[in-house]
Order: C-alpha cells, then structure tokens, then sequence
C-alpha cells in the first residue's frame, strides 16, 4: 500500500497550505485538489491489492467505478461485507461531494473523510 500512502499524504500536504477561518477552508480549489487525491489514494490501494495479492496484471484493473464495484464484491466481500458499502460513502463524499461538487470545505468534516479514507486503505492492506 506504499503509493495509495503516498497519494493520502499528498492530500494531507495539500491541505496544510490551505486558509482556515472560523473552522472554514477559505480557499475551496486545493480543498477539492485534496478530495481527489485522496480518493485515488483508495483506488491505488485497491489496484495495489489485486496486483499483489489477486494476481491481476495492470491490463487487468478495473477503468471504471462500476468495474471497482464489481472487483470489491468479487475479492473483497468474501473478506468484509462492509467494504463495498465503504467504498460507496468515500466516492459519494470524496469524489462526488468533495471533488466534483465542492461541497466539503468544514475543517472537521474535511478531517474526518481523510481519516476515512485512511481507514480504509488500512483495512483492505
């Protein structure tokens, strides 16, 4: 899991530079930047798995969020039921809510989908 790390670190590094006033990110452009790196840090982590512990070849990753489901319920749902479900809330507030939307820019909330993502990234290494 060493480069999905990587990327969740450079999120946390992103966010660093960013203003905060009243518990609010004042600047929302590299809060949205962060968003998304931190939820490519959840798909390096899947890929990182299937490689390594599923065998597939990189040909072989999914190139859609419809195929990452599909290669959760597969490989990971024998192991943890709640992993796709997971995986659902971090696309719905990472990438959807906090990057494609920019609806995310409390401190707080900021902080506890990072986290989140952390968590997950743990949990499937």
């Amino acid at each position: 899991m060493k480069e999905a790390l990587r990327y969740l670190k450079n999120a946390k590094e992103i966010l660093k530079s960013v203003p905060i006033e009243d518990n609010t990110y004042i600047d929302i452009k590299p809060v949205r930047e962060a968003f998304a790196t931190a939820y490519l840090a959840i798909l390096e982590a899947i890929n990182e798995y299937l490689t390594n512990k599923v065998g597939l070849t990189k040909k072989e990753l999914p190139k859609s969020v419809d195929a990452y489901r599909k290669v959760l319920q597969k490989y990971f749902s024998v192991r943890n039921g709640k992993i796709l479900r997971e995986f659902e809330k971090l696309y719905d507030a990472l990438h959807i809510a906090g990057y494609y939307r920019g609806l995310i820019y409390d401190v707080d909330a900021v902080k506890v989908y990072i986290k989140a993502a952390e968590k997950f990234i743990e949990k499937i290494s």
